[in-house]
C-alpha cells in the first residue's frame, strides 16, 4: 500500500496548496525587478494601465452533479467568480477591449510590440502570482475561463464544468502540451488534459509541470 493512500483529501489538498503558496511567494520576490522592468517597459511603450484586470469563473464548492445543468443558470456562472490580473500586452482601445477576443490570434494587431514579447514567453502572466497567494489561484490547475466564455463553452461541451472542481492555475497540463486556443475543437482538447490532471493530481504532479513549464517559456512553445 502507498503511503499517499494513508493520507486524506483534506491533507492532500493542503499540502499542495501549501506548495503553491510557497512557490508563488518565492516566485513574487525572485520576480519582483524583472517585473519591474516589465512595467516600466509597457509604460514607456504604450498609452494605458501596466495590469490588465479581468473576471474569471474559479473553483465550483458546489456537490458533483449540481454544476452546469438548468440549476439558476441565469445566475449560474459555473464557480466562484474572481478578479484575474495580468500584465497588459494590448493597445487601449475603446471600440475594441482586450476582454472582447475569444480565441488567440498570433497576428492580432491590437498587441503591442512588448506585449507580443511578453505573451511569447508568457511573462504576462506573472501577476498572477498575487493571485495565488490570496487564494483564487494554484500555481498548476486548468486555466481560468471569463464567465461569457465559459457559459458558451459548458453548452458546447457536456463535460467542461468539470474542471471547475480545482482551483484554475497560472500553468497545467494542457498549457505545457498544447498551444492556445483557436477553436472549440482545441478546448476539447485541452480539456481531456485537464480532466487527466484532475484525475492524477498530487504535490508530485504539481512539481513536475512546474518544472516542464520554464521549458515552453524559454523554448517560446506554445506562444504567440
Amino acid at each position: 500500500m502507498r503511503v499517499g493512500s494513508l493520507e486524506s483529501p483534506v491533507s492532500r489538498d493542503g499540502a499542495r496548496r501549501l506548495l503553491n503558496v510557497v512557490i508563488a511567494f518565492l516566485g513574487l520576490v525572485v520576480a519582483f525587478v524583472p517585473m519591474l522592468v516589465i512595467a516600466l517597459l509597457i509604460k514607456l511603450t504604450s498609452r494605458g494601465p501596466v495590469l490588465f484586470a479581468q473576471g474569471r469563473v474559479g473553483l465550483d464548492r458546489r456537490a458533483p452533479g449540481n454544476e452546469g445543468g438548468n440549476w439558476r443558470r441565469h445566475a449560474d456562472d459555473g464557480g466562484l467568480t474572481f478578479t484575474m490580473y495580468k500584465f497588459r500586452t494590448m493597445h487601449v482601445d475603446n471600440e475594441q477591449p482586450e476582454e472582447r477576443e475569444v480565441w488567440a490570434k498570433p497576428d492580432d494587431p491590437r498587441v503591442t510590440s512588448v506585449g507580443r514579447v511578453l505573451r511569447k514567453l508568457r511573462l504576462d502572466e506573472l501577476p498572477q502570482l498575487w493571485n495565488v497567494l490570496v487564494g483564487d489561484m494554484n500555481i498548476v490547475g486548468p486555466r481560468p475561463e471569463q464567465p461569457t466564455i465559459f457559459a458558451s463553452l459548458r453548452e458546447q461541451i457536456e463535460e467542461y464544468p468539470r474542471r471547475q472542481k480545482v482551483l484554475p492555475g497560472i500553468t497545467g497540463w494542457a498549457q505545457v502540451n498544447l498551444a492556445y486556443d483557436s477553436s472549440v475543437d482545441d478546448v476539447r482538447e485541452k480539456l481531456s488534459y485537464d480532466l487527466e490532471y484532475i484525475q492524477q493530481r498530487s504535490a508530485l504532479e504539481d512539481l513536475k509541470i512546474m518544472l516542464l513549464t520554464p521549458a515552453v517559456m524559454l523554448g517560446r512553445r506554445h506562444g504567440w
